[in-house]
């Protein structure tokens, strides 16, 4: 079980920030969520990484975001009512992740949570860092926002063989 890796309350909950991307249900510590805000028009960044779609201008500054569908290697998350952004801080630093939709905080019971298959683990799968069962409903798969951070930065990097 990989507890260690989030914030567990006295009793032994671990509380998520869930959210839904391509009919899946992701979730994050809520110790790593600032707030959730509706989507908002994205104003590019010239000469960003790959991975950064661009900023937008909030309260409390202007944020980087990363469209969430692209930084776990598909598509753009196309906009409609339910996109949100998920308003991360990590490590001193802010980022906003696009989502189709947050769902809610899911309280967990450490004996609901697993670790990724040891196959995905060998062969260095890393976005996911724990999977949640719940009864009748479909797994949570609980991100990495490290990882995802990585991703972010590996973004930035010249490719192999580039000029």
């Amino acid at each position: 079980m990989v507890s260690d890796a989030h914030t567990v309350a006295a009793d032994g909950q671990m509380s998520l920030a869930c959210f839904e991307l391509r009919g899946r249900f992701f979730g994050i510590d809520v110790a790593s969520v600032r707030e959730v805000v509706r989507s908002q028009r994205v104003t590019p960044l010239p000469l960003a990484p790959p991975l950064i779609e661009g900023v937008v201008e909030l309260r409390s500054g202007v944020v980087p975001v990363v469209d969430l569908g692209r930084a776990l290697g598909g598509e753009c998350i196309d906009p409609g009512p339910d996109t949100r952004i998920v308003l991360l801080d990590v490590d001193g630093m802010s980022i906003g992740l696009v989502v189709e939709g947050a769902t809610d905080v899911l309280s967990v019971h450490p004996a609901n949570v697993e670790d990724v298959p040891e196959l995905a683990r060998q062969t260095g799968y890393e976005a996911v860092r724990a999977v949640v069962r719940r009864q009748d409903a479909d797994p949570v798969m609980v991100l990495s926002v490290e990882q995802l951070l990585e991703s972010i930065y590996r973004s930035a990097l010249p490719k192999a063989g580039a000029a």
